[in-house]
């Protein structure tokens, strides 16, 4: 991160806070999930950093972005993206992003198809209705409140302790994550979401989607089934990897997006 700036941006009416590698270089703009922040992308970024002006910002209520009472739903982050993008005067970025990030992507994408070079979907929430609801009617709001409550250090010891392939760094990122999300934040749950399909339908510029084989949101028969509908989206899937595949499979994941973003430039 030696060199990598840190800032903060007034966009949409609100205070996006920013990790930025710099450089005359392509933007590309990384979207993090629910309960992780832009410093996550950390490992991916460092990756990247050689050949693109790699911006990762901290969705509202989330890392040190603001917090507002209000506004977490996905046309709310599609603006505030928007509004970084412009503050920040990135021209033609690409956006990746992952879980929540990754519908947030996909809703810049279909408005704004002709502002992006490119656009990279990490097992994006595209929940049916059903799944919305049961996602929404579950306990995770409980379960968050619980964990605010914990003492940091208790949290941090059984994270190590669980059977995972992510390393030492990538635990303490998520850990300090977990701890700047708001509960406001998960107002991004609320049905309905925006629909899916017919945002793929939209995409008018090169598209990935990188899904993994163990339990993603975005299953190898959906993905195949979106990839019918725009024939500009292309499908990836990393073995061993779950909804989490830019933390299950850090090296397979950046070499599928290098080679996408290198076909950008042919």
């Amino acid at each position: 991160m030696a060199g990598w700036i840190t800032g903060t941006c007034k966009a949409n009416g609100i205070d996006i806070h920013y990790l930025r590698t710099g450089g005359n270089k392509p933007p590309i703009v990384l979207l993090h999930g629910l309960m992780t922040n832009g410093a996550c992308w950390t490992p991916l970024a460092g990756t990247l950093e050689k050949d693109y002006d790699v911006v990762m910002p901290d969705a509202r209520g989330h890392g040190n972005s603001s917090t507002p009472d209000h506004g977490y739903r996905y046309n709310d982050l599609a603006a505030d993206v928007i509004g970084l993008i412009d503050t920040l005067s990135l021209a033609s970025p690409v956006l990746l992003g992952h879980s929540m990030g990754g519908m947030t992507a996909a809703v810049v994408a279909s408005r704004n198809p002709k502002r992006l070079r490119g656009v990279v979907l990490a097992d994006p929430t595209f929940l049916t209705p059903q799944r919305q609801y049961a996602v929404y009617e579950s306990d995770v709001v409980d379960q968050h409140r619980r964990v605010l409550n914990r003492p940091r250090k208790d949290l941090l010891a059984e994270m190590r302790a669980r059977p995972r392939r992510r390393s030492c760094e990538m635990i303490e990122l998520f850990m300090q994550a977990r701890f700047q999300t708001s509960i406001h934040a998960f107002e991004v749950l609320t049905p309905p979401n925006p629909d899916y399909m017919q945002l793929i339908r939209l995409f008018d510029v090169p598209s990935l989607l990188v899904v993994g084989d163990v339990g993603s949101v975005v299953s190898a028969e959906m993905a195949a089934e979106l990839a019918l509908l725009n024939e500009r989206l292309e499908v990836v899937q990393i073995k061993e990897a779950g909804h989490g595949v830019p933390y299950d499979q850090p090296e397979r994941f950046s070499a599928v997006v290098q080679t996408f973003l290198r076909s950008l430039s042919t």
